[in-house]
């Protein structure tokens, strides 16, 4: 097989997957993994995808895609997602089992867990192609259906996997959140973040200020005295009772350590 011909097998396999790790394409192609990086870098240059650690994702051009692609949602919120992941990867703990949603947000938490020794337990798989090669962590993926636009695992083998553990601590984002509670964009997520909850002694909410009084689809819960939201800034009066009256914490992250 050419290179050419090499290029272009993995440009359409990411054009009709949206995203593809490392590994996945060097079993897939037979060829090694520094090959695969290499192949991702030129198609990287010729604007195809765009590169980040564990594997590469489709740049979409159209504005809804945009709105789920992770890759997109990566870049925006940079500096914001920066803090508000370092504070949560200092409540985390060596030793602790953990739940780490899909999507970006808590893509930035994992990135900062890499020299932890952690159990983790995550339905992305950003994720877990960020931990596959790392010995300090144990990490459990979750079965179900691929949303090729995040890179996660829903449905009902997803559910089905997340009510047979337990965790210390789940870390979860979300498209919005207002008095009511947090919301994100798909039922099927929702149901998946809603086992996520239940399995955990707490939930941390990765939250930048972007989704202050924004609803989507699905409410994926109500405020309870187990969650901790973290944000960048403070809220509105309206959004601040409500967390203080579930007995919820909500915690401002700023860039200054």
């Amino acid at each position: 097989m050419t290179n050419k011909q090499r290029l272009d097998l993995i440009e359409k396999y990411i054009r009709e997957h949206k995203y593809a790790d490392l590994h996945t394409l060097a079993e897939r192609f037979a060829i090694s993994l520094s090959t695969v990086r290499r192949a991702l870098d030129e198609l990287e240059n010729k604007g195809v995808l765009r590169r980040h650690h564990g594997g590469a994702s489709l740049i979409e051009t159209d504005e809804l895609s945009k709105e789920y692609d992770f890759i997109s949602r990566d870049q925006r919120q940079t500096d914001e997602k920066f803090a508000i992941a370092r504070y949560i990867a200092d409540q985390i703990q060596p030793g602790m089992t953990v739940i780490l949603d899909g999507g970006t947000s808590t893509y930035a938490v994992a990135r900062l867990l890499t020299t932890k020794r952690l159990q983790v337990i995550t339905n992305s798989l950003p994720i877990a192609g960020l931990f596959s090669e790392i010995g300090s962590l144990e990490t459990i993926v979750t079965g179900g259906n691929i949303y090729n636009r995040l890179g996660i695992l829903i449905g009902p083998l997803c559910e089905y996997s997340f009510e047979q553990v337990h965790a210390d601590i789940s870390v979860l984002g979300g498209a919005g959140i207002t008095e009511a509670g947090v919301w994100n964009q798909n039922a099927l997520i929702v149901a998946t973040q809603r086992k996520m909850i239940a399995a955990s002694e707490r939930t941390l909410f990765a939250l930048d200020s972007s989704k202050f009084g924004r609803k989507a689809m699905s409410l994926t819960s109500p405020f309870n005295s187990r969650f901790t939201i973290v944000s960048d800034a403070k809220p509105s009066a309206s959004i601040s009772a409500a967390v203080k009256n579930a007995d919820a914490n909500f915690i401002v992250a700023t860039s200054e350590k």
